[in-house]
């Protein structure tokens, strides 16, 4: 059995109305969605509250960053989750 290596995420946040998503990838899920959250993770993610819409296990980087970046891409996938 492979081990597990890390997770691909997709957060939500609403502010003024306003639905964003932000999709990542890490190897520790809680600790990097309480990074988000402090305003210490990504440029982006700064100054609102994050929630986290959806994630998936992954045994190996190369796997996780290819799923990250056909999710970054994925529009109507990412509105789906935020109800738009």
């Amino acid at each position: 059995m492979a081990a597990f290596v890390g997770y691909v995420y997709v957060l939500g946040s609403e502010h003024r109305g306003l639905r964003r998503t932000y999709v990542g990838w890490t190897t520790d899920l809680e600790q990097r969605l309480a990074r988000h959250n402090a305003g210490t993770g990504a440029k982006s993610t700064r100054g609102r509250v994050w929630f986290l819409l959806y994630a998936e296990r992954f045994t190996s980087r190369h796997d996780a960053m290819s799923r990250e970046w056909r999710l970054k891409r994925d529009k109507a996938f990412r509105k789906a989750l935020v109800g738009g």
